[in-house]
């Protein structure tokens, strides 16, 4: 894995953007899983469409909310950003970002969703997901897209494709937690270049 460093505020950003990876399995560091029942497939992959080629790291089995977390990561304030390209799925084609996660079946989510043409933002509180907020917008299917979110306190602000989508104001997360990324159901999703920092 390749970590390039480059300032934003206060803090180092990091940029993962899997090609130092073995391709096959899940990414090392990551920790690979899911919300709800089924079985997610992380692995990473060689796609000749990544941004930063060779690797990506795809999703492609089916749960209920497949998650990938970063397991050194702990923000309290910051970013995080992806580049994802939904391919296929019946149920859902839908990609996000997670934050502030305490496990696997609490934190915050916003994702954009080529079936739903939206973008929207959530959070599961053991295990349950709840929706807060959410706009129309246009998510091509087999196109990179760019989902960016900014948290400080209690305010969350959705960039989509480098356009301000949503803000949020909450309480229900307070504490740093880790940083990752999320699909739901039959989404087969391609994830590259995951940015983060703490402010």
């Amino acid at each position: 894995m390749i970590c390039a460093g480059f300032v934003s505020g206060t803090a180092l950003a990091q940029t993962i953007n899997f090609d130092d990876a073995k391709a096959g399995g899940p990414p090392a560091g990551w920790t690979a899983t899911q919300t709800g029942s089924g079985t997610a497939k992380w692995s990473v992959e060689k796609d000749e469409s990544a941004p930063s080629r060779p690797n990506v790291l795809k999703q492609s089995g089916q749960a209920t909310f497949p998650i990938c977390i970063k397991d050194d990561t702990s923000l309290k304030d910051g970013f995080v950003e992806v580049k994802f390209k939904p391919i296929s799925g019946k149920e859902d084609q839908a990609g996000g970002v997670i934050w502030r996660a305490k496990d696997s079946n609490n934190y915050y989510i916003a994702r954009a969703n080529a079936l739903e043409n939206n973008v929207t933002i959530y959070h599961t509180i053991n295990g349950h997901r709840t929706e807060k907020k959410r706009i129309k917008t246009t998510v091509a299917t087999n196109r990179w897209h760019t989902l960016r979110v900014d948290f400080q306190g209690n305010h969350f602000t959705v960039t989509f494709d480098g356009k301000k989508a949503i803000e949020w104001d909450d309480e229900t997360f307070k504490e740093a937690g880790k940083v990752g990324v999320w699909t739901k159901a039959d989404s087969v999703t391609l994830f590259d270049d995951f940015i983060y920092a703490g402010k």
